[in-house]
């Protein structure tokens, strides 16, 4: 009967062990499903800020390139009137050169 008390000891004693090892598997796992998790959202959070970062300078570069447009545009018409302009000029002198 001894044995048999020894025996179930033992075995109480293993089950115990197995349970406490269990638990304590169980709370790391739950530690690295947190620092996973966490590592996760931070990664998240640097993609979103990066987008919009990327979207910021997306919106000033169009501005920008909106801008170089705009001031192209009236160089050109500048450029056009300027043209026009002596055209006018040249022939206005050549008339008044020219005997009528």
């Amino acid at each position: 009967m001894r044995d048999q008390e020894e025996q179930s000891l033992k075995e109480a004693k293993r089950v115990e062990k197995r349970a406490a090892e269990e638990a304590e598997r169980l709370a790391k796992e739950q530690v690295r499903k947190k620092a996973y998790l966490a590592k996760e959202r931070a990664i998240e959070e640097a993609q979103k800020e990066r987008e919009r970062k990327r979207s910021e300078k997306r919106a000033a570069e169009e501005i920008e390139q909106l801008a170089r447009d705009q001031a192209r545009r009236e160089a050109y018409i500048a450029r056009e009137k300027a043209i026009t302009e002596a055209q006018e000029a040249r022939r206005l002198k050549a008339k008044k050169q020219s005997p009528e």
